[in-house]
């Protein structure tokens, strides 16, 4: 089943059907509007999804933004694209939306983002990533494009939750904001910055941030931290153009074969990683984190049969404790030609990417310089440029580290009283709740705290395997229902 974009806006006005009990609460508001409209509803989305969103495309992004603007002043929301002072047109605008509520002592600010990732269109089933597809899988209808879970899910049941309070004639309690990103996904590059050129309308006393998955089991998770971010590149070299195998092997050094036996030494047979210090600084999880951790369901049996894994690392921790850690990660290995393009040749160069998942107390930074100190000790010459012809001919081994930029960890306490408020509200949704100290994602928590001067909990409504990031990206339909529940029970939360 295949849709084109047919822009249908039928439940974009907002309406007032009569009929409907007066103490409907939000999530029983939500469920009939749904069950009401799901096929109306997934052609709109559908049409939502079939708007490229990917960084290299900046006037689709913008095609984005301009839609889910007319979406929200559509609902009555006094709404604009906020950017910054100096930044280029091709950098997307937030979308920016709010309702002021008579009496309102507190502000709730809800983020997603509106960007996805990078597609490569012959890695997708059906070739065509911007085409949304419905598939059954286990019986039940899933809907395939990218941006489908990460991020417009989330976008696509706030708007939906809205309609549906306000046809239920549900009043809010609170003033309600809406920032919806277009960088999230290149890496938030200008989202600090155009925070802070519009702080007197971002703030707020608290962000719920609305992406990521809920727990394996398919049970809501409420989230109260994610790790950030660091990323290093890691040269080696070899000879200075590829050389015979046969002619020059045993006696010219291989980089690709260097390059692997550093990588080697970084870490342990269960995972853990040998660098000196790495896992220094930590902030310990409190009390109620730690509880909140004893509490949670353990997945890890039913997800390694699901991904086919003959063991995990860890040394026997479960994946929710290992997400309070940091982590070393080799994202890609380049070097030479494998397949039917291997060439008998020993490779000029070898390259790693890196990626170091940050948690509170871990500063990317100190972590990177870590990693450079570690190769440094293992004998490398190390620069941060192309090395020169006489860096090569006078270091026996050199390696050129490029450090990427970093995203700081943060987690909030989850004794906070509007904490309660938002497990309560959720829990009106979805009953069972699961509570989780850090999810292992990362997210710009750290900018928007600062520049909002406020504190943020995740509410992500995506299921796990979504295959968020990759080829043949979905959502459960189910997912989304759900989801417009939990969002109306938190954009009325009291």
């Amino acid at each position: 089943m295949r849709f084109v974009r047919t822009f249908l806006l039928l439940s974009l006005i907002p309406g007032f059907p009569m009929g409907i009990h007066a103490q409907t609460t939000p999530p029983q508001a939500a469920h009939s509007y749904t069950a009401a409209h799901q096929a109306e509803l997934t052609r709109q989305f559908a049409d939502f999804l079939s708007i490229p969103n990917v960084a290299a495309d900046p006037a689709s992004l913008r095609k984005n933004a301009e839609f889910l603007l007319a979406q929200l002043k559509a609902r009555g929301a006094n709404a604009q694209l906020l950017t910054a002072p100096g930044l280029p047109a091709s950098v997307p605008p937030l979308v920016w939306g709010e309702f002021r509520t008579p009496g309102a002592t507190r502000t709730i600010v809800f983020y997603a983002h509106y960007d996805g990732q990078p597609v490569t269109p012959s890695e997708w089933d059906t070739g065509a990533p911007f085409t949304p597809v419905i598939k059954q899988v286990d019986g039940e209808p899933r809907i395939y494009a990218r941006g489908a879970g990460d991020d417009k899910a989330a976008i696509f049941a706030q708007l939906q939750a809205l309609s549906a309070l306000q046809a239920a004639h549900i009043p809010l309690k609170e003033n309600i904001r809406f920032v919806w990103e277009g960088e999230e996904e290149a890496g938030s590059v200008h989202l600090e910055q155009m925070l802070m050129a519009n702080r007197s309308l971002i703030e707020g006393d608290l962000w719920l941030v609305c992406d990521g998955p809920v727990d394996q089991s398919r049970q809501q998770t409420v989230v109260f931290g994610a790790r950030g971010d660091a990323h290093l590149q890691i040269t080696v070299y070899g000879p200075a153009h590829p050389l015979h195998s046969g002619h020059y092997g045993n006696w010219a050094p291989n980089p690709a074969m260097m390059l692997v036996q550093l990588l080697a030494g970084m870490k342990d047979a269960d995972g853990h990683v040998l660098i000196p210090h790495f896992y220094d600084g930590i902030v310990p999880l409190g009390p109620i984190e730690r509880q909140a951790l004893a509490s949670a369901p353990v997945n890890d049996e039913m997800l390694r049969k699901e991904f086919e894994l003959g063991h995990t690392d860890g040394a026997g921790k479960h994946l929710l404790e290992l997400l309070n850690e940091p982590t070393l990660n080799i994202n890609g290995i380049s070097s030479g030609q494998t397949g039917t393009h291997a060439t008998n040749s020993i490779p000029h160069t070898a390259t790693v990417d890196l990626d170091l998942r940050l948690v509170v107390g871990v500063d990317g930074k100190i972590q990177q310089q870590r990693v450079i100190d570690y190769v440094r000790a293992q004998g490398y010459f190390v620069t941060d440029k192309e090395p020169t012809r006489e860096e090569l001919l006078s270091n026996a081994k050199v390696a050129f580290i490029h450090a990427d930029q970093v995203e700081p960890a943060s987690r909030t306490p989850m004794d906070l009283p509007i904490a309660a408020d938002v497990i309560q509200a959720v829990k009106s949704a979805r009953g069972n709740v699961i509570l989780i100290p850090t999810m292992g994602g990362t997210v710009p928590l750290e900018v928007m705290e600062h520049a909002a001067n406020t504190r943020t909990i995740t509410v992500p409504i995506a299921n796990h395997d979504d295959n968020q990031h990759a080829a043949n990206e979905n959502l459960r339909l189910q997912n989304l229902w759900d989801g417009i529940e939990t969002m109306a029970a938190l954009i009325a939360m009291p």
